[in-house]
């Protein structure tokens, strides 16, 4: 597709209140806006959040990355794989390309007159002491939401599943991340501790296929897949290892939409936030969505209601949390508008 210019904005929107897992703390999260403008006026828009508490690529290097884009005469996917893009800037090249073709088709009259499908979502619960937990898991459930995210391996983790099955009742799901931050006796011995709370499953509780595999089968909680499966490969071999049941794909991190597809293939799949702005939230609810129609689709909530973790946003129409749903915007292409003043209130100078 002919490009008329190519537009990369760095931007960070702040937390409530600080984001803490076992990998470290977060006040605000940093991000990059890339807006594609054809030769006829219409604009696409992608959004790249680099990996900052994983050690991944640099929000400098994204922009830069990015930028190149510009010198490119064509821009399509065989374009975008071949520029050596990090797994976000290749997210948000990938995605404004796909929100681009669905304006386009939407101005060319080929509209869905279906009305798009609330997203069952999860709550995401910041690590802390359990009565605080508990706390903020039964904020969430006030406002409709019954599966609750535990990141755990930064503090009395057993305390704080226990806490919140008991604020939330025996009806509600519970699930714990570790981030990869439990060595394997650990991962075991809090398994087996939490085990009678009834978890849906552990996300990444420890580093490497062989471990994950090792703590697997000491368990009878499923496990989830996140650091260790960033694209197809990985999740065929975790899979030949039996190192998890279950992947859990940010958009960001596998390298947009259709790289999540692909790992959706090899084994069920839910869509989880790497902590996005509007835009990288709007394209995982269309993949998601997506997922959803196959007839074998897990039906596990996505981990994409991380927009109410923070105090403000780009966004004039952008998709909405409402009953533990997440209802995508109606208008063409992934229908999220930008607010400018908003934007540039956000922006960040890296020079």
């Amino acid at each position: 597709m002919k490009i008329a210019s190519v537009e990369v904005v760095p931007y960070a929107l702040p937390f409530r209140e600080p984001y803490v897992t076992a990998r470290g703390r977060l006040d605000r999260r940093e991000m990059v806006l890339l807006r594609l403008r054809s030769e006829d006026g219409l604009v696409g828009l992608g959004e790249a959040v680099p990996l900052s508490l994983r050690g991944g690529t640099g929000i400098g290097s994204v922009v830069r990355e990015l930028e190149t884009l510009a010198r490119l005469e064509q821009i399509e996917e065989r374009a975008i794989g071949q520029a050596g893009l990090s797994a976000p800037a290749r997210c948000a090249a990938t995605t404004a390309l796909l929100d681009l073709r669905g304006r386009r088709s939407a101005a060319e009259g080929q509209v869905e007159t279906d009305e798009p499908r609330p997203i069952p979502c999860n709550a995401t619960l910041v690590a802390g002491e359990p009565p605080a937990v508990a706390a903020d898991a039964l904020a969430w459930a006030e406002e409709g939401f019954a599966t609750f995210k535990l990141k755990l391996g930064a503090g009395d983790d057993v305390g704080q599943v226990r806490a919140v099955r008991e604020a939330v009742g025996p009806d509600a799901r519970i699930r714990v991340d570790a981030n990869a931050a439990w060595e394997v006796e650990t991962a075991k011995r809090t398994l087996a501790a939490i085990e009678p709370f009834e978890v849906e499953l552990a996300e990444q509780p420890v580093a490497g296929l062989e471990a994950m595999a090792e703590v697997g089968a000491s368990t009878s909680i499923p496990i989830a897949g996140d650091e260790c499966i960033e694209t197809r490969a990985d999740a065929e071999e975790a899979a030949r290892a039996g190192a998890c049941d279950v992947a859990g794909v940010k958009l960001s991190k596998a390298g947009g939409p259709e790289a999540a597809v692909e790992i959706a293939e090899v084994m069920p799949t839910y869509l989880s936030s790497a902590l996005d702005g509007p835009v990288g939230i709007a394209a995982a609810a269309q993949v998601a969505r997506m997922l959803e129609q196959s007839p074998d689709a897990a039906r596990f909530a996505h981990g994409l209601a991380t927009q109410r973790l923070f105090a403000a946003t780009v966004a004039a129409v952008e998709c909405e949390l409402r009953d533990g749903m997440l209802h995508p915007p109606e208008g063409p292409g992934l229908g999220v508008e930008i607010d400018e003043n908003a934007l540039r209130a956000h922006r960040l100078d890296l020079h």
